[in-house]
């Protein structure tokens, strides 16, 4: 799992929007950090560290909401929740596929053949749910999250 970074400059004496700014922007770029290669399915460590990051995003933003203007906040986390919902509905296949498989071998041969129909339909949900995760990690769509975010930051800056 990828360690969240520290946000550089951060001391008790700044004020709570400056800080809400900076960490908001470091927890933002670790999610575009983690961006690249989320569709992946065989390698799906990819989506785990994104939606580790999106989730730390969401707690600052959660945390720091008097440091923003209500409607920004509110398009922003709205954003947010809604990446990080179609993060977690790719990452509940992939963590029931990975148990299952692990668990397949040492299945009784009679359970062999129902798990199996089990992993078949866990992995068409995995399909799906990474078809409808694709749209949410367009370049389009991140630049725009990624400008949202920067300029509810900078709000906090004043």
């Amino acid at each position: 799992m990828a360690r969240a970074r520290e946000v550089p400059g951060l001391d008790c004496e700044e004020e709570f929007r400056l800080a809400a700014a900076r960490v908001v922007e470091v927890r933002a770029a670790e999610v575009f950090e983690h961006s690249a290669g989320v569709l992946d399915l065989a390698d799906v460590e990819h989506l785990h560290d994104m939606r580790v990051a999106i989730r730390r995003l969401r707690a600052a933003l959660e945390v720091f909401r008097p440091c923003f203007p209500r409607k920004r906040h509110r398009l922003a986390l709205k954003q947010v929740k809604a990446l990080a919902g179609a993060l977690g509905e790719r990452r509940d296949r992939d963590v029931s596929i990975d148990f299952l498989e692990g668990f397949l071998d040492e299945a009784p041969g009679a359970d062999r053949g129902r798990l199996e129909i089990l992993l078949a339909e866990l992995r068409e949900e995995q399909l799906r749910a990474n078809r409808d995760l694709g749209p949410f990690l367009s370049e389009e769509r991140l630049h725009t999250l990624r400008t949202e975010l920067s300029e509810l930051a900078g709000t906090a800056r004043g």
